[in-house]
């Protein structure tokens, strides 16, 4: 383990150290407010927007200790590299499909951003600028200081954001926008309209938008009680509020003006792995995360769900 993950685990056990009561409890809350949408309990957006990033406050601290500081899992694309490696693949392989034609002037946007830390991983790679937005003010706040430290301020720009609002930035302003597990599981088939075509709008024509997303695959029947069942155990383990069919995605994009390039399953599949660590509340927190990971497991051994679906769409040109 290298100085840097010493520290952001450091670091994370610090902050959890000093959440408050009422953060902690607002995690469990959430999380298991996220439990009872899959047993059918009418909920609004708003309501579930808070229940994520309650639970999130939480979560990112908590993972950040284990080598997750990216919320994401990835797929095993080197069985040779760990969690970590394996992501810095996948992100590689979303920024090819960008398809940057000036990747050193170029200025992206992540949505559902966390930490920064893909934001950053971006930025170093092309040479430009990366803007984020999330809905957890805790993860911004620790983007915008990792962008200090690294000193590139200038370069990484951060704010908190929500996915169901209008976008903050100008239209036409970026030359390609990405998600790693940030934003398809949080919309309602009824929302996707209204987000893709804020997508299209914040972009210039001939960019692209890349992801590597939870979505449920075609083989997903929701007339199945064993399909059914299994993702109501786990779809609360992933932090998640809604769970969309690709096609469903790619219409919305297409309806918002998008060229669909490319709609596929993840080139790996890796299941989530159980952590443990000492303080009873953080027990109990890993105790509701963990008891839907079996049923994900079974879900991604029967080909229903994928993690890491890929998508890759065009604003037109000209």
């Amino acid at each position: 383990m290298n100085w840097y993950r010493i520290k952001t685990a450091l670091i994370g056990l610090k902050r959890l150290a000093e959440l408050t009561d009422e953060d902690k409890q607002a995690c469990i809350d959430g999380f298991k407010f996220l439990q009872r949408m899959q047993n059918g309990e009418p909920t609004e957006t708003a309501d579930e927007t808070k229940a994520v990033a309650d639970y999130y406050k939480v979560l990112n601290n908590m993972l950040s200790v284990f080598d997750l500081e990216k919320l994401y899992i990835p797929p095993q694309l080197d069985e040779s590299q760990g969690l970590y490696g394996n992501q810095l693949l996948v992100e590689q392989a979303v920024l090819k499909e960008l398809d940057l034609k000036d990747p050193r002037g170029s200025h992206l946007l992540d949505m559902g951003c966390g930490r920064g830390r893909v934001s950053y991983h971006f930025a170093k790679l092309t040479g430009g600028r990366v803007s984020g937005y999330n809905v957890d003010a805790n993860q911004i706040e620790s983007a915008i200081d990792w962008a200090a430290e690294c000193r590139m301020s200038d370069r990484l720009h951060f704010k908190v954001g929500n996915h169901h609002e209008p976008l903050e930035y100008e239209s036409g302003t970026f030359d390609g926008c990405f998600s790693f597990q940030a934003v398809w599981p949080f919309f309602k088939k009824e929302e996707l309209d209204a987000h893709a075509e804020e997508m299209h709008r914040v972009l210039k024509p001939g960019a692209r938008y890349a992801c590597s997303e939870y979505l449920l695959t075609p083989h997903f029947d929701w007339d199945n009680e064993e399909h059914v069942t299994l993702h109501k155990s786990f779809l609360p383990t992933l932090a998640a509020t809604q769970s969309m069919y690709p096609a469903d995605v790619c219409a919305a994009l297409e309806r918002a003006g998008f060229t669909v390039v490319l709609s596929a399953p993840s080139k790996s599949i890796r299941a989530l792995e159980a952590v443990r660590v000492l303080p009873p509340w953080v027990e109990e927190s890993l105790d509701l995360l963990q008891s839907g990971g079996q049923s994900w497991t079974d879900a991604e051994k029967a080909k229903i769900a994928d993690l890491n679906w890929r998508i890759v769409a065009e604003k037109p040109p000209v």
